[in-house]
């Protein structure tokens, strides 16, 4: 397989490419297209402006989805030639950027990022089909914004150097603040782009604040030079005042990209406002990064404040999927329905990586991979309902819509199915990892959680339910998907359901780098068990987590013991 950078940058260079091969001096030569036929006024609206758009716009469209599916084509190499995670990092691209800071051009494939990349790969594939599909304006732009974002998020999945992984992360940031500003839906596009920016921004600026410090801080305890490789930083772990602050200084960035309540008060604007192609990769891929970087970069960097932190994090986590949930099933505009059900998914994936062991974090990982399958194509769904109402979202205006569009209607059932995890399917394996996990961790946090199940088959079948069947909506219109539309949902179906016939398919690859993610965090819970003899008889402490046997320590202090038998 060729170098990682080609996957990364090959988006942002057919975006770029396709800016310039599509400028306007560079197509003086290209003849005008000639008249229309006479038949041409029955075609449908769609079709006529497919096919009186610009031979610029068609340029740049065909250029950048040219780019995200050879990035495809790419990820799938990759996912195929991936051996597992004991022969560790895979693919590693290490070259010194800055030498003088200590900044590496470090990428690798690993088991926490194989099948993320993947999903990414896949969905702006999606996306990109399903723009090539209507007219833009300012095509040139809107494309290469949009390949550049692909770059941005292939980077921050692959990036083995803390500095760098901070870099591609705010580098996501600038082409979704022009997507949104210059291609966004009025009324609020502006009001939403400046809301974006500000949580997104603070909670960057919070994280460069906390990578530097790690950086740092890492320096001074073995006395060299000055890095920030993840290997590296791993190896020398920072003191527990320092942990715990940068510690919130990550979860304040990675909850609210992702968005996790109570910091979530840019989603609804930004989902109203953003072009449903763009909402298709901002819910189902970047909300990822935030959580990715709990699994990959918090846990093993900063075990001491997960552990620490870990109660307030599940209760956030907790809040999350109830409070998603129940907004869920009181909206009526379809965006918000996926939006706040996204919260709550986010919420199981939250639970999941701070249940601190693997089966929740290999759950979460899992759910990572298919709520982004998921959300995508709910999305799109919503984008073709709209289209046969009258441009409406309100799912009070769409119900029948079903009559004439059986397959419509079918790739949705599948889509609903999938959300509300249904037995049998890949999210019903992810969310039965977390709750086991979580039981595990604090029972009565996942007893709570599993009403978020419950809640989930109400919203996901009310939608359902309200835009298919009962009356047709006065306005609304029932028709067949395109081929065309089809091209767009039929890929990430079928991934979705090989995935829920052999989940095992995307397990077997994380498992081993998913108990190194949470080594060290499990390693400070048997520390502090033993330190406080959790499960003992009175008088007595545990030195080993379940297996080990309890020892004599009445009215002994723990320095005494961690001197005869040492910490672990």
């Amino acid at each position: 397989m060729p170098p990682l950078s080609i996957l990364i940058w090959l988006p942002a260079f057919s975006g770029l490419l396709a800016a310039a091969l599509s400028w306007r001096p560079w197509r003086a030569h290209i003849p005008a297209a000639p008249p229309p036929p006479q038949w041409w006024g029955q075609a449908s609206p769609a079709a006529r402006a497919r096919a009186g758009r610009d031979p610029g716009q068609t340029l740049s469209g065909r250029l950048a989805l040219a780019g995200s599916l050879g990035a495809l084509a790419l990820a799938i190499g990759y996912i195929t030639e991936y051996r597992g995670p004991r022969a560790g990092l895979q693919h590693v691209t290490d070259v010194t950027w800055i030498g003088e800071l200590g900044i590496h051009y470090k990428l690798a494939i690993s088991g926490l990022n194989v099948f993320l990349v993947g999903m990414a790969a896949l969905l702006f594939a999606a996306a990109a089909v399903a723009a090539n599909l209507r007219t833009w304006e300012r095509p040139r732009l809107f494309y290469f914004h949009f390949m550049l974002a692909e770059s941005a998020v292939l980077g921050a999945f692959l990036a083995q150097d803390l500095a760098l992984f901070v870099a591609f992360f705010d580098l996501m940031l600038i082409p979704f603040y022009f997507l949104i500003g210059g291609w966004g839906r009025e009324p609020g596009r502006v009001r939403a782009t400046i809301k974006l920016v500000i949580y997104t921004l603070v909670g960057s600026l919070l994280m460069l604040a906390g990578a530097i410090a790690t950086g740092v801080l890492a320096a001074e305890h073995t006395g060299g030079h000055i890095t920030f490789v993840l290997s590296s930083l791993q190896a020398v772990p920072l003191g527990r005042g320092s942990q715990d602050w940068i510690f919130l200084s990550f979860a304040a960035a990675f909850l609210v990209k992702m968005p996790a309540f109570p910091l979530h008060g840019w989603m609804p604007d930004g989902y109203r406002a953003m072009p449903i192609e763009v909402l298709m990769v901002f819910s189902g891929v970047l909300s990822k990064v935030g959580a990715y970087g709990f699994l990959a970069i918090v846990l093993p960097l900063y075990p001491r404040a997960a552990v620490h932190f870990q109660a307030l994090m599940l209760l956030l986590a907790l809040a999350s999927i109830l409070y998603g949930s129940a907004v869920a099933f009181t909206q009526t505009d379809a965006r918000l329905i996926a939006g706040y059900s996204s919260i709550a998914q986010l919420g199981f994936i939250t639970l999941g990586i701070f249940s601190l062991n693997p089966q929740g974090a290999q759950g979460a990982l899992l759910q990572m991979v298919n709520h982004g399958l998921v959300v995508a194509p709910l999305l799109f769904i919503v984008a073709l309902l709209a289209q046969r109402s009258g441009g409406s979202e309100d799912v009070r205006e769409m119900g029948g819509l079903a009559t004439r569009a059986p397959v419509l209607a079918a790739l949705f059932l599948l889509v609903a199915f999938a959300t509300l995890a249904m037995p049998g399917s890949a999210n019903f394996v992810g969310e039965f990892l977390i709750l086991l996990g979580v039981f595990k961790a604090k029972l009565a946090i996942a007893a709570l959680a599993f009403t978020g199940v419950v809640m989930a088959s109400f919203y996901a079948l009310r939608l359902l339910i309200r835009t298919m069947h009962n009356r047709l909506g006065e306005g609304a219109h029932s028709r067949e998907i395109s081929l065309l539309d089809g091209t767009v949902l039929v890929p990430v179906l079928a991934v979705i359901g090989l995935l829920s016939l052999y989940p095992q398919l995307a397990l077997q690859r994380s498992e081993g780098s998913v108990k190194q993610a949470v080594a060290s965090a499990q390693a400070q819970i048997r520390q502090a068990r033993f330190r406080t003899g959790l499960g003992c008889p009175p008088g007595y402490l545990q030195r080993f987590e379940e297996t080990g046997p309890c020892i004599s320590g009445y009215n002994r202090p723990a320095r005494a013991l961690d001197a005869a038998y040492g910490s672990r």
